[in-house]
């Protein structure tokens, strides 16, 4: 174990091991809920535990230090986790990918304990998430697994804890670092989008512990990211209540003729049958008079989608290099239909692999070229002359403001020196909890990211200037 408990977290344990003193049942996921352990909930405060209050961003996603969360769970819950991923993923440490591809349904929640700052939530539900990454961890033997936390899953079960929150946050997700080596693309990338205006889930470095019965173990540096559909829509949008959608599959390229209901997974609003808004993204998007009337087609898609958010975040993305979205995948985006502009609006999710010319043939070239038909939210946009001048404007725009070398060099060295002690050295990463193949690859993947972004903005400025 690299980095002790706290000595508050020492002291909880030893007298209130879970499965050990029953009169600590409140720290036993398994416990029932009488009367005694209702009353047991000595850390709940309305502050800190209700759903009455905004989320406190400062104390969850902090930009100034790495906050330690503890996860506590019972040896029996951390097995039926365990069993579970054996029965979605094959054996741990199998090697190689799963035979069929990604399972259909998400591993199970169990019920934990988190502790922050000296502070308990109880019955938070936890479980394992994710797909390349969980499925790439969990066959290579590394329990370094994505999480996602929501504090009121088990409300149902525990009417004393409903609508628990974590300061104001009802989910939470703990990105693990997979495919990089750096272990800040998650954060720096989420934070270029919103300082270009795209908004983005707000993330913050957190170092992981999780005690499944024998005390706490350092599971790794992990990125805190806000969940979409929790905080995030409200928050960054002047109005909340639109429908949110998860695109996934082969309706999410919006090729013509490929919509169906199930590729938009709504993230709420679930009773209402009602996907009109995304309906009419694919009727402008195809319309006859893209090649007939560009003038008439642009207006008819201006009015399904917000075009130059979209334009927006495909120049970040595009200059930054992030492969694994829209362009050459059929996910990691979400679509709010903001009520404020009756607009789609697009909003980028999971960077862990940006920043890099990435795999699958690589990230998209500046002028798109080798894109089809099969991606035309790029395709036809780009095509169509004013589009393609207004994505060239916002190109131009990245490499002036939030991603030049002037402004990420010292972005990239202050988020690792933060991050440094965590992730090498004597309190960092070990084996079996890390994706760093030595302690040297870290140093590597951070003079990496400082040459990357000197030479994505050349290439960005050379695209400008020829296409002018």
């Amino acid at each position: 174990m690299r980095e002790s408990a706290s000595p508050f977290r020492t002291q909880l344990l030893i007298i209130c091991l879970p499965l050990v003193l029953a009169g600590c049942s409140h720290n036993d996921p398994t416990a029932p809920d009488d009367a005694a352990d209702e009353a047991s909930y000595d850390d709940w405060t309305a502050a800190t535990h209700g759903n009455g209050v905004a989320p406190d961003y400062d104390t969850v996603l902090p930009q100034d230090v790495v906050s330690r969360l503890d996860i506590v769970l019972s040896a029996e819950n951390w097995q039926a986790m365990l069993d579970d991923m054996t029965d979605l993923y094959g054996p741990f440490g199998s090697g190689g990918r799963q035979p069929g591809g990604f399972p259909d349904e998400n591993p199970i929640w169990v019920p934990c304990s988190v502790f922050h700052e000296g502070t308990e939530w109880y019955r938070v539900g936890v479980r394992f998430k994710g797909n390349s990454s969980l499925m790439s961890a969990w066959r290579s033997g590394i329990l370094k697994l994505p999480l996602k936390l929501d504090f009121d899953e088990y409300e149902d079960d525990y009417p004393a804890l409903a609508d628990q929150r974590f300061h104001g946050f009802r989910q939470l997700s703990l990105s693990c670092g997979f495919e990089d080596e750096s272990l800040i693309r998650e954060k720096v990338t989420a934070d270029i989008f919103r300082a270009a205006g795209v908004p983005a889930a707000c993330t913050a470095f957190y170092r992981i512990y999780v005690d499944r019965g024998d005390g706490p173990e350092y599971f790794g540096l992990y990125t805190m990211v806000e969940v979409v559909d929790d905080t995030m829509v409200e928050d960054q949008f002047a109005e909340g209540g639109g429908n949110l959608y998860k695109p996934d599959g082969t309706g999410a390229s919006f090729a013509f003729g490929t919509f169906s209901e199930s590729d938009f997974e709504k993230k709420n609003n679930e009773l209402s049958s009602d996907w009109s808004d995304i309906e009419a993204l694919f009727a402008a998007l195809h319309a006859a008079t893209r090649t007939t009337d560009p003038a008439a087609w642009r207006a008819g898609l201006d009015a399904a989608l917000d075009v130059d958010m979209f334009l927006n975040w495909l120049a970040v993305n595009t200059v930054v290099q992030n492969w694994d979205t829209y362009g050459l995948m059929t996910h990691n985006y979400y679509l709010y239909g903001d009520p404020a502009t009756g607009l789609l609006t697009w909003i980028p999710w999971d960077n862990n692999e940006a920043l890099q010319p990435g795999k699958m043939g690589g990230a998209l070239p500046l002028d798109f070229s080798g894109v089809g038909s099969g991606w035309p939210l790029i395709r036809f946009l780009y095509d169509d002359e004013v589009y393609r001048a207004s994505y060239a404007e916002r190109v131009q725009a990245v490499i002036d403001g939030p991603f030049n070398a002037t402004t990420m060099v010292p972005i990239y060295q202050a988020a690792s020196a933060l991050i440094e002690p965590y992730v090498v050295g004597v309190d960092g990463e070990r084996d079996g909890y890390t994706f760093l193949p030595s302690e040297g690859a870290f140093a590597t993947a951070q003079a990496y990211l400082i040459a990357h972004v000197a030479e994505r903005m050349d290439l960005a400025a050379t695209y400008v200037s020829e296409l002018r």
